[in-house]
């Protein structure tokens, strides 16, 4: 259903990305004419396709909103915006419930009930899931099925979103790009960034390649503040067999009682928190980290708390591991950090809006405030279809002749383009280096001007918003002198009460920072 290149586009609202944020914003928006673009099919490079775990909702009858926005506020290490958690807990019994009617097959109990289940820095059972670790799958096949048979969605595959165009009263259009080259415009009042985080800009992650912060460096390059860029989340067990992207063990695992443990067969996260393998991701991250870079190696210890259940309990690990020739009953399984999800993002309010007038942002492109310095686990999923509900609320509240069908397309000639295959991996490499797991001053700062030098030397505008996303954060991280939550820094691995506060910085900010860093070099 994707529309042909010179294709009149109904409508003035387009959506940026084909992951969950975007697909249930895009119904929710129903029938309100919709432009859907996607860098790749609908639920195809989209990192919810593959969130293993779940959704948290306090759905039980032992659980309650209020221990879920407290779990959540422990887990952001200080910098959750309480309002908005408390918020996205309250709505997420009846957004998983919108999730049922569109034909998400949620596990239940032989009572019929929701079947939960817990994760990590959870205070109760609450991750509501579909076949152990499937949900993330089942969810975008629902949802997919959904947005291709609604008549007032159209869709836009395999294009790139590239540059957002403004006028006088505020954003007026886009430009994108198509497989056969073709730069187009279309005109738009609302544009809304779901295209996903940054996973991409590290060398180990667990997100598709189109996880690559072009969505945030394109809101970044028009102005649009961004927030909490430095907070980058490891997911400390993703399988080390040398995959990109990386395989995700998923934390249900350690859920269910799996260990982890080194080469010696140490259970070596009882000496980093006394919750061990269940501490908070960040904290189990460096654990890993530290096991693996010092050579010792880390593996995920399966065979007794799962065993012999494992193929049927976690079908989707299970299969990962067949590939690669390990069987998780009776073997290790290797592991290692990987680049997993984003705390950060385009700044929003509880709507979703920007900054920037006509802008809006939801899923993992956004920074709401709900994470802080830490994401607690499943809340991803969850804040993306709140989010994506509420942005639809507030667009629909605007005067209809915003939302006028009066789109034309505006075919231009090719863009200077350039192949930044090999550029890409330099970057990837830099990320990794310099603004990964642990971070340090001197590194940090020879990452940012290798950032700069990629920056100087690039002539393609797809290429430059990778750039406007890894050049805020590196400063970013460069800014915030403590360690918190996924910032850990080697030089000052202590929090401080001084930076226990959100940080919000634009792309101009970023590099007026960074020519004062360069003049005092």
């Amino acid at each position: 259903m994707s529309t042909k290149p010179n294709q009149i586009i109904p409508g003035q609202i387009i959506i940026v990305g084909g992951g969950l944020a975007g697909l249930f914003c895009a119904l929710q928006l129903s029938p309100l004419p919709v432009t859907m673009i996607a860098a790749a099919p609908i639920g195809q490079g989209a990192s919810s396709a593959w969130a293993q775990a779940g959704i948290a909702a306090a759905v039980s009858s032992d659980d309650t909103v209020e221990s879920h926005v407290t779990d959540t506020l422990i887990a952001g290490d200080g910098i959750v915006d309480e309002d908005v958690i408390r918020m996205m807990a309250s709505s997420a019994s009846d957004r998983v419930h919108d999730l049922l009617e569109l034909g998400v097959p949620f596990d239940r109990d032989l009572a019929g009930h929701l079947q939960v289940s817990r994760e990590a820095a959870h205070s109760h059972n609450r991750i509501v899931r579909v076949r152990g670790d499937m949900a993330g799958r089942a969810i975008m096949q629902a949802l997919v099925a959904k947005v291709r048979e609604t008549p007032s969605i159209m869709l836009i595959e395999n294009a790139s979103a590239y540059q957002l165009i403004s006028d006088a009263d505020g954003i007026s259009g886009i430009t994108i790009r198509r497989t056969d080259g073709s730069d187009q415009i279309l005109p738009a009042r609302q544009v809304v960034i779901a295209s996903g985080g940054i996973g991409h800009l590290y060398q180990v992650t667990t997100n598709p390649a189109e996880a690559s912060g072009s969505g945030i460096g394109m809101a970044a390059q028009a102005g649009a503040l961004l927030a909490d860029m430095e907070f980058v989340q490891f997911h400390p067990t993703a399988l080390d067999v040398k995959a990109d992207p990386s395989p995700l063990a998923t934390e249900a695992l350690r859920g269910h009682g799996a260990h982890l443990v080194n080469k010696a067969g140490e259970r070596f996260m009882l000496r980093h928190d006394p919750a061990a393998e269940m501490a908070p991701r960040d904290v189990v991250a460096r654990g890993i980290y530290e096991e693996v870079m010092s050579g010792r190696g880390a593996y995920l210890d399966c065979t007794k708390a799962i065993g012999e259940s494992f193929a049927q309990e976690f079908p989707t690990v299970y299969a990962y591991c067949q590939a690669v020739g390990i069987d998780p009953a009776r073997d290790l399984i290797p592991v290692v950090p990987a680049a997993h999800y984003f705390m950060g993002g385009i700044l929003t309010d509880m709507d979703g809006r920007t900054t920037v007038k006509g802008l809006w942002a939801c899923g993992e492109a956004a920074s709401t405030g709900a994470h802080g310095a830490n994401r607690l686990a499943s809340n991803s999923l969850l804040e993306a279809v709140v989010f994506g509900a509420r942005v639809a609320e507030a667009i629909r509240q605007l005067p209809q002749e915003e939302c006028a069908s009066q789109s034309v397309v505006q075919v231009l000639a090719a863009a200077n383009k350039q192949n930044c295959t090999e550029a890409m991996q330099q970057l990837r490499a830099v990320m990794s280096r310099s603004f990964g797991v642990i971070r340090r001053q001197n590194q940090m700062l020879q990452g940012l001007q290798q950032i700069r030098q990629l920056a100087q030397d690039n002539h393609d505008p797809l290429f430059a918003n990778c750039l406007a996303t890894a050049e805020v954060l590196a400063v970013s991280a460069l800014a915030r002198k403590e360690s918190r939550g996924g910032h850990y820094r080697s030089d000052y691995p202590e929090s401080s009460v001084i930076w226990q506060h959100r940080s919000m910085m634009t792309l101009q900010d970023a590099q007026e920072t960074y020519q004062k860093l360069a003049e005092t070099a």
